[in-house]
């Protein structure tokens, strides 16, 4: 079954897992979605990622949900899904979006790749908004 929307099926497998109580969750791989784990983890969203390769598919990402210690309450509170198929949000260089007064990220799709909003803000380029992560 084809998927409309990879970035929504991504952050929603993300989310069911830590709902779940799950430590390592499993998603089909693409370049995008590669890039957006390799943010998440250094952002410090996730614990842990692995990239396994297949060899007739693109193959799949493992990811270690991060747990904060003493309530085992998930890192990630809230992921919004701003731009979709339907209706695409896009915004130039002067007006990227603080997320929780810059306590949060956006992640943003820009010319230059897939960027962070504090990233995008510095280097003076605007994109699509894929979502908001805090």
């Amino acid at each position: 079954m084809a998927v409309t929307d990879p970035i929504a099926d991504y952050l929603t497998r993300l989310r069911n897992a830590q709902m779940a109580g799950h430590h390592i969750v499993d998603i089909p791989a693409s370049n995008l979605k590669k890039r957006i784990t390799e943010i998440l983890y250094a952002q410090g969203y996730i614990l842990k990622y692995k990239f396994e390769e297949t060899d007739n598919k693109q193959g799949s990402i493992k990811i270690a949900i991060k747990y904060i210690n003493e309530t085992r309450l998930p890192v990630i509170r809230k992921m919004t899904r701003v731009s979709r198929p339907g209706l695409r949000k896009y915004v130039k260089s002067t007006e990227i979006p603080r997320v929780i007064n810059g306590l949060g990220t956006a992640l943003i799709s820009t010319s230059k790749g897939v960027l962070t909003d504090k990233e995008a803000r510095k280097d003076k380029v605007g994109g699509e908004v894929l979502f908001y992560i805090y």
